[in-house]
């Protein structure tokens, strides 16, 4: 399973946080839309970006006299979704969105997606130049965070494409010292939870990667994500992560619930079932109260919208589609 979301409006958003401007182009939308809401923080404590790709989507449905469609996507819109850092602007970006959170009284959630060689050349291919850059990028995002509460994804794919066979081996050592000097980097801020990428419950076996976790440095990190760009099932996602727990100190996990809702697509091609699966849904809405110790929370990781990648009509990867969100809204029961 390769090929993850990129950050198609990351720079431009984390640009318009930070002068108070709306993404949107259109500031009489805006006004005339109802608001785009945070969740209650006692259940939700993470940030809700008003003006992301759904936001912005909502407010041009309205314009246009298209509410059945506004609210389908308000469903989107008002769910906290991570926040993907690109790899120009990190310090800037990171601080926009940890910035904007804070003044809302909430957390930020981003995902770090920029390792060298990243996702094998595949729809999501690129990544930092080298093990250099890649240092001074993280520096740069720990240098935006600062003290603002912050939970980061880091590198989904990274460790599962070291076990898969996919990353060559020549890249491993220098991989494995970069994921733990990101972690150490991240884990040294005041309020950053940070949680390395686990892969999912389809692709093999909690046995194939316990081994790379800890020498990636699970052990100083806050624990794991699972299910990351997926649609494996809560319950699948949870013994997944249980399993995988048990054999990397009990580390709790964090679960993709943004598009599993119908589990996971079984027509088609074998190796792209993950990408731009049709008939799929929302799943869980994010929360920290998952009624399970071991799942720190379930997030919106992959911000449904979004495409996989040019497969199945979609757009470049991280490119908002709103007939695919259409979609996915309508789904959801």
């Amino acid at each position: 399973m390769y090929g993850r979301v990129k950050w198609s409006a990351a720079v431009a958003g984390a640009a318009l946080l930070l002068t108070g401007c709306s993404s949107s182009g259109d500031d009489s939308a805006k006004d005339t839309a109802e608001p785009i809401r945070q969740q209650p923080k006692g259940s939700d404590p993470y940030w809700v970006n008003p003006d992301g790709n759904a936001g912005a989507q909502v407010r041009a449905y309205e314009k246009d006299g298209k509410k059945d469609d506004a609210g389908q996507i308000r469903k989107i819109a008002e769910q906290p979704t991570a926040e993907w850092i690109g790899a120009e602007n990190p310090e800037q970006e990171a601080r926009g969105f940890t910035e904007a959170a804070a003044k809302a009284d909430r957390d930020a959630v981003l995902v770090l997606y920029n390792i060298p060689h990243r996702d094998c050349g595949n729809f999501s291919a690129g990544g930092a130049a080298d093990g250099n850059a890649y240092r001074a990028w993280i520096d740069g995002v720990a240098k935006g965070i600062g003290d603002r509460p912050a939970t980061v994804v880091l590198e989904p794919d990274a460790v599962l494409h070291l076990v898969d066979g996919c990353t060559p081996d020549e890249f491993h050592e220098e991989r494995y010292d970069l994921l733990k000097g990101a972690i150490g980097t991240l884990k040294a801020l005041k309020n950053t939870k940070v949680y390395l990428d686990a892969g999912n419950t389809g692709w093999g076996k909690p046995d194939q990667i316990f081994e790379p976790l800890t020498w990636a440095g699970v052990a100083q990190a806050d624990g794991f994500s699972v299910n990351v760009s997926n649609f494996y099932t809560t319950a699948d996602s949870t013994a997944y992560g249980k399993e995988l727990s048990a054999k990397v100190g009990n580390k709790p996990f964090v679960i993709d619930t943004s598009r599993n809702g119908n589990g996971p697509y079984t027509d088609g091609d074998p190796n792209e079932r993950w990408c731009n699966p049709p008939g799929r849904a929302l799943g869980e809405t994010p929360t920290t109260k998952t009624g399970d110790p071991k799942v720190h929370a379930f997030l919106w990781i992959k911000r449904p919208g979004e495409s996989d990648g040019t497969c199945k009509g979609g757009p470049k990867a991280g490119e908002w589609w709103p007939e695919y969100a259409l979609e996915l809204a309508r789904a959801t029961k």
